[in-house]
């Protein structure tokens, strides 16, 4: 469903560098609901290749997992065979503007490191994001929740060791990646109640192959971060010299260490979560925070 990353073309090797981190965190927040864990109905919004909704559809009653494009759900589908035969996963091409679900038909949503990939306009505030939310809304039952995987912009200039080379390219994913207080005000006006921020500090999006300082050299690599989709061909070829430069040298392993320091503290991603009010309580606080 990506408006910039042809997911067709690298649905293939997205799993090697892309691994579902944070899932305690989502299963902390569906205990939220008042629908037993066992029971209860999941919604994975612009679902990929089924890494998240494969880690938790052996805990939930049922998975809708939803994306638009044909190759990463024939990736899904691929991994979760069973899971989909036993009627725990259930999948749908379509998009997440447009859930094709019925109204207060889930428990839960969970949208893991998508928003940034809708067609959006943050001069006219987000009205993709807007759009989404309310699917969120309608689609969820009353006392249900959502929760939102997605970069702050001081993760997305800080948390990853190699995005200081790629400047340019930050900037633009920066222009792609609603703020968080506008997120949670989004989600406010919406009808949502806050529950809280998470930061897992330790969770590394790309698993252990982040930790390899000549990882960018791997075009393969590249593929399963959609920021490289941003990087033109001139910068891209400054950032090859520069870090074989670093290798021949000697200084690739420290400049690694130097830039990956802050990620400790801050973390790479941030999880928000909301909760649709149960009848009779109107929405609760959206006050960013």
């Amino acid at each position: 469903m990506s408006s910039y990353e042809n997911y067709t073309r690298i649905s293939k090797l997205y799993d090697a560098t892309r691994k579902p981190v944070g899932t305690e965190i989502i299963l902390g927040c569906l205990a939220a609901t008042e629908t037993p864990l066992e029971d209860l109905v999941l919604v994975d919004a612009g679902c990929g290749t089924g890494n998240y909704t494969r880690q938790l559809a052996s805990r939930v009653g049922r998975v809708e997992a939803v994306d638009l494009n044909a190759g990463m759900l024939e990736q899904a589908r691929s991994k979760l065979a069973q899971a989909e035969a036993e009627g725990r996963v259930v999948f749908h091409q379509a998009s997440i503007e447009a859930l094709p679900l019925g109204d207060e038909t889930a428990d839960a949503v969970m949208l893991n490191q998508v928003l940034h990939h809708l067609n959006d306009d943050p001069a006219s505030d987000w009205p993709a994001v807007r759009a989404v939310m309310g699917e969120c809304f309608r689609v969820l039952r009353p006392g249900g929740v959502v929760v939102v995987n997605i970069c702050s912009h001081e993760q997305l200039t800080r948390g990853w060791w190699y995005f200081v080379l790629i400047p340019e390219a930050v900037e633009k994913m920066c222009g792609r990646h609603v703020p968080l207080t506008t997120l949670q005000r989004t989600m406010a006006e919406t009808g949502f109640s806050h529950l809280g921020r998470f930061v897992p500090v330790d969770g590394v999006l790309q698993g252990q192959t982040y930790f390899d300082p000549r990882a960018p050299l791997d075009p393969d690599w590249r593929a399963g971060d959609s920021i490289w989709t941003l990087v033109s061909a001139d910068e891209l070829s400054r950032v090859l010299d520069r870090i074989r430069a670093m290798e021949a040298s000697g200084e690739l392993k420290d400049f690694f260490e130097r830039h990956d320091a802050v990620r400790r503290d801050i973390g790479q991603f941030t999880m928000v979560a909301a909760r649709k009010p149960p009848p009779g309580t109107g929405a609760g606080s959206g006050t960013p925070g």
